[in-house]
């Protein structure tokens, strides 16, 4: 039976009149989808499953953007969650639950000897990037990938209205893989530090990470890396641990906590302490309940070898993509890119279609067979492998109906919606 969406639009014409864009974050707004043909509004979510507001049932592979390692409602943290809200949520005075989380951490991640907390990962890297500026007592800072809305970070993209030219001004790009964009950067000016994604969807070649440490090291700026994505699914210390290089300071935050709101900003002691001078405070900066339920995900992280899991099943969602992909003659349309335990599928133009009107069709396809997608594989402790093959198996057969409207030259008459429009790019 085809799925409607009805409610999920009269509810976006209604939100839309008082909630700018409808929608609180840009990743999870209509933006990504292909018009009245995709949910906008989620009622409830258990497990991998995730049901919206006109009682659609999908398997997710979005994961409210990657927080939610372990699956919706999952027991064990919801179970904590429940035991501390009896105790109370946020306190006049710290809570017991920060020492705890902190000693965590320091445990898992290289970088780590201190610890504050934030509730987003906008919060924490801002907090990294005046505690660098502070010790350097220098003002620029370099920019590779995403790290926020903040002036200093968004400044450099497309959605820099609002923010002043002289910000603007202190913050700078470099491209990924190329240390000589970096370098030019460096010797030109007096950089506070360079921040950094230590991977996204793109391996790091030729020792990269450790020449950008010894680059910023020797233009005397810190090295910061941004491991909001990466922490908590790369390895249990992050990219920094895969890879082995250690960054003077780190952010934290999504999977930490399952979907509970929370990050961290980790150092060297040397540089951490700094903190005590500097401004960096919140009022729900020790709010209790996602405190407990980051310690609970952590501890079964571990217990459970989840992102081993993860990782093996992501593996196997990959592979068998791209036999499926090499099998419809779609290298060239097609292209699978990032690591197992959080990958992307890039599509590219073909004939007279552009990569948007390809990415809308195999939306529109995959949502009606009974997947929340956009192009990602978001992988979670509650995906089976029974999961994956369904989602293969549907693979199977849109790439190959993808295959035959090109080549037919009737893909956009396939189109049951407006494409997916070009939207704003952070990466």
């Amino acid at each position: 039976m085809k799925r409607k969406f009805t409610k999920s639009q009269q509810l976006f014409k209604k939100a839309k009149g008082v909630i700018p864009l409808a929608a609180q974050t840009f990743s999870k707004s209509y933006l990504q989808y292909i018009k009245g043909q995709a949910p906008l509004f989620a009622a409830r979510a258990k497990g991998c499953r995730i049901w919206d507001v006109d009682g659609n049932q999908y398997t997710d592979f979005i994961n409210a953007l990657l927080p939610v390692v372990l699956g919706y409602q999952y027991r064990v943290v919801d179970e904590v969650i429940k035991k501390q809200l009896g105790k109370g949520i946020i306190f006049s005075l710290s809570s017991p639950l920060e020492y705890e989380l902190a000693q965590l951490l320091i445990k898992y991640i290289p970088c780590a000897e201190m610890v504050r907390f934030g509730k987003n990962g906008s919060d924490v890297t801002t907090g990294a990037i005046r505690l660098a500026r502070a010790i350097t007592g220098r003002e620029h800072v370099v920019i590779c990938g995403y790290h926020g809305w903040h002036d200093w970070c968004i400044g450099t993209t497309a959605r820099k209205l609002g923010v002043p030219k002289s910000t603007q001004k202190l913050s700078h790009t470099f491209k990924y893989n190329d240390l000589n964009s970096l370098e030019k950067i460096l010797k030109k000016h007096k950089v506070a530090a360079v921040i950094m994604e230590p991977m996204n969807y793109v391996e790091p070649e030729k020792n990269f990470l450790q020449k950008v440490k010894n680059l910023t090291h020797k233009y005397g700026a810190l090295l910061v890396f941004d491991e909001i994505i990466t922490g908590f699914r790369y390895s249990l210390g992050g990219a920094q641990k895969l890879f082995g290089v250690t960054p003077d300071l780190a952010t934290f935050g999504k999977s930490m906590a399952n979907g509970m709101p929370i990050s961290a900003l980790v150092g060297k002691k040397k540089y951490m302490k700094k903190i005590n001078d500097i401004f960096y405070s919140f009022t729900m900066g020790g709010e209790a309940l996602s405190l407990a339920a980051a310690i609970a995900t952590i501890k079964e992280l571990e217990k459970k070898k989840v992102i081993n899991y993860i990782w093996k099943l992501g593996d196997y969602l990959i592979k068998e993509t791209n036999k499926l992909i090499k099998k419809n003659n779609l290298e060239d349309v097609i292209k699978i890119k990032g690591k197992p335990c959080w990958s992307l599928m890039f599509t590219y133009p073909a004939k007279n279609y552009t990569d948007l009107e390809i990415k809308s069709y195999l939306q529109q396809e995959i949502l009606q067979a009974g997947f929340l997608w956009y192009g990602q594989h978001n992988m979670s402790y509650s995906h089976t492998k029974k999961d994956i093959d369904a989602l293969l198996k549907t693979y199977a057969r849109v790439f190959k109906d993808l295959r035959k409207l090109i080549d037919a030259g009737k893909l956009k008459q396939s189109l049951r919606g407006e494409p997916i429009t070009n939207i704003f790019k952070v990466r």
